[in-house]
């Protein structure tokens, strides 16, 4: 396993973040595996992103390297986002903070006038992110999470970055 690299800074300048295409997958899911207990399958993935004409999904990358990944479902007015992750070697650098605001500028233009998501009530951290991003909590899904029976806490932001 590589040393981690948590106080690595990544320069804004150089960080592209565009399209998910298939050739991002194998690195989506290497970062995919290593955020969440059970992680979304490479099919669901290539569904996604070829298939689901409601669904957007962008990557971050950083001299060909995808550092973290964002997905977003629009439906009519409403935007549900489906997932975000960041490699654990470059947590703490805002990569977060940047693939949600783009996710949302996008949901935005696409015409979602609110976005709503799902998050683990023990997930602290991308609760303070969303809140911070004007999210609030507004209903729960009891049991929601297989891997443990954990409650997800919805959050909707009826005020998307425009």
């Amino acid at each position: 396993m590589a040393a981690k690299t948590k106080n690595r800074r990544v320069r804004r300048m150089q960080l592209n973040i565009g399209e998910m295409l298939p050739e991002h997958l194998d690195q989506v899911l290497e970062i995919e595996k290593m955020s969440f207990p059970v992680p979304w399958s490479r099919q669901s993935f290539e569904f996604e992103i070829m298939q689901n004409e409601f669904a957007h999904y962008i990557v971050a990358v950083y001299n060909q390297k995808v550092l973290g990944y964002a997905g977003l479902w629009v439906v009519l007015d409403e935007g549900h986002i489906t997932n975000v992750a960041v490699h654990p070697d470059f947590r703490g650098n805002r990569l977060g903070f940047l693939l949600m605001t783009e996710i949302m500028r996008r949901a935005s233009i696409k015409g979602a006038d609110k976005i709503t998501l799902e998050v683990r009530p023990s997930n602290e951290i991308a609760l303070k992110l969303y809140r911070s991003l004007g999210f609030k909590e507004l209903g729960l899904r009891k049991k929601y999470y297989s891997d443990n029976n954990e409650d997800a806490i919805i959050m909707w932001n009826e005020n998307p970055i425009r």
